[in-house]
């Protein structure tokens, strides 16, 4: 993509040729079956591309579903034109997939990311989930924008991921990760304390003890860090955020490191249960004693189209799905109220006044009365 000066923005620009291939992932959902079934029919019958699909998203028995039934004739024409694959099978580059195309809300987007280990193609997000604060794209326009994402139109935020790998005490080998939002480590189904050592730059900064640590790219800062306490990062911010899940200590607060910064998260040899890893919410795992995790940001990054600007599309969704600072507006105060107010100020600052006045003569008659008081005994 090109920079734009004026707003610091990535504009999206195809170096050659148009995409040709096109990735389309939706929420597993029957109730939004039809926005991609009919998705589906304009990327392959209007615009003339390669669509790959999963294969259970084209599965028999969702399209003999009743709310399919009107498109079911017209799929089955483009059927045979599609490109499917299998979760866990599929190993896809940048090199195979020109365009992703999401339908559903944030976790449809997560998935689609987590299908590529390294460069993710641009993704085009339309909200057909729950919260949608990664899917700023309205399904009913989606005709436009596909057009403005072909036609160079378009702008996108770079969204860094973090690079994690898995290394397990008991077995010489690693397991590593590329993760979009966060990753979390917690106490699981223990009733005990978490104990974490947190290691920087090879160096043991704390040991962190309470229900878990919260690794977050700038991205996941406004999901389950937000929720733990933390300070919401725009995307483009080159970060990482370390936030503890209810600590049991009241200084451990949220710290944010700079985006180079190598993090390892070790369950302490004196924990007295163990813990569970999870990678965006997914592939949750077990950790023993000496078992540790390594996150650093990752080279990899997701490239997000936006609907309006990066900026803009993130305060909407922080005010749409958040609700971020709504509150009832104060009243103005009425005008005839407005101009006595000052009146009224120094009326108060007069009665302040006469209170330091009359205290003040109760001072002179205390003393007064001492000072007869001593005459008297001295007589």
């Amino acid at each position: 993509g090109l920079k734009d000066s004026k707003f610091d923005n990535h504009r999206l620009k195809w170096a050659e040729n148009l995409p040709q291939r096109v990735l389309v992932v939706r929420k597993p959902d029957p109730t939004i079956l039809t926005s991609f079934i009919e998705l589906l029919l304009h990327l392959v019958t209007d615009l003339q591309l390669e669509v790959f699909v999963e294969c259970s998203s084209v599965s028999e028995c969702e399209l003999c579903k009743e709310e399919a039934s009107a498109l079911s004739k017209q799929f089955a024409l483009i059927a045979s034109k599609l490109k499917t694959f299998v979760y866990g099978e599929a190993a896809f580059t940048d090199k195979m997939i020109d365009l992703i195309v999401c339908l559903g809300g944030d976790g449809t987007l997560l998935y689609a990311s987590s299908l590529f280990k390294a460069d993710v193609p641009p993704i085009l997000a339309f909200h057909l989930g729950s919260l949608g604060f990664l899917t700023p794209h309205r399904f009913e326009n989606y005709r436009q924008d596909l057009q403005s994402v072909l036609n160079n139109r378009s702008y996108f935020t770079m969204r860094s991921r973090l690079a994690c790998t898995l290394h397990k005490a008991a077995v010489a080998t690693t397991e590593k990760k590329q993760v979009l939002n966060e990753v979390v480590i917690d106490r699981g189904p223990s009733g005990n304390l978490c104990i974490l050592d947190v290691i920087i730059e090879d160096q043991t900064v704390t040991t962190m003890q309470g229900d878990g640590l919260i690794v977050s790219s700038p991205t996941g800062s406004t999901a389950y860090a937000m929720a733990a306490g933390a300070n919401m990062i725009h995307p483009s911010v080159p970060a990482l955020l370390l936030a503890p899940i209810c600590p049991h200590s009241l200084s451990f607060r949220p710290v944010i490191l700079p985006a180079s910064t190598g993090i390892t998260v070790r369950l302490a040899e004196c924990a007295r249960s163990n813990a569970w890893v999870s990678f965006d919410g997914r592939d949750r795992q077990e950790l023993l004693p000496g078992d540790h995790v390594a996150i650093t940001t990752s080279e990899y990054m997701v490239p997000s189209i936006s609907a309006r600007s990066p900026l803009q599309d993130w305060f909407s969704g922080l005010a749409e799905c958040f609700h971020w600072n709504v509150r009832s507006l104060q009243k103005a105060l009425p005008s005839s109220t407005a101009a006595n107010q000052p009146a009224t100020s120094a009326a108060g600052s007069g009665s302040a006044s006469a209170v330091a006045a009359n205290a003040a003569d109760s001072s002179s008659s205390t003393a007064s009365v001492a000072s007869a008081d001593d005459n008297l005994a001295s007589n």
